[in-house]
């Protein structure tokens, strides 16, 4: 729910921009936060894309999956007990 926040509050500063409306600069820390939260998710899903395929796992569903949850999605693509 937070990447998912993360997006809006972006996509939100991004329309913000290109109709010239003023964005208040107190929120200038929190878009600082979820470009920083955005882009570590957006690494973890690039690597989770990467081993997927060694894990039996499809990439690009693997990769959508870890870049919402993060940490979690690797870790449940590295855990060592495989389910066969």
């Amino acid at each position: 729910m937070l990447i998912t926040s993360a997006i809006g509050l972006e996509s939100w500063n991004i329309y913000a921009v290109i109709t010239n409306i003023n964005v208040p600069s107190s929120l200038n820390l929190f878009f600082w936060i979820e470009r920083f939260a955005m882009m570590s998710h957006f690494v973890e899903a690039i690597i989770a894309a990467f081993y997927a395929t060694s894990r039996q796992k499809m990439p690009i569903q693997y990769a959508t999956y870890t870049f919402f949850v993060g940490t979690i999605g690797l870790l449940e693509l590295f855990d060592r007990q495989d389910d066969y």
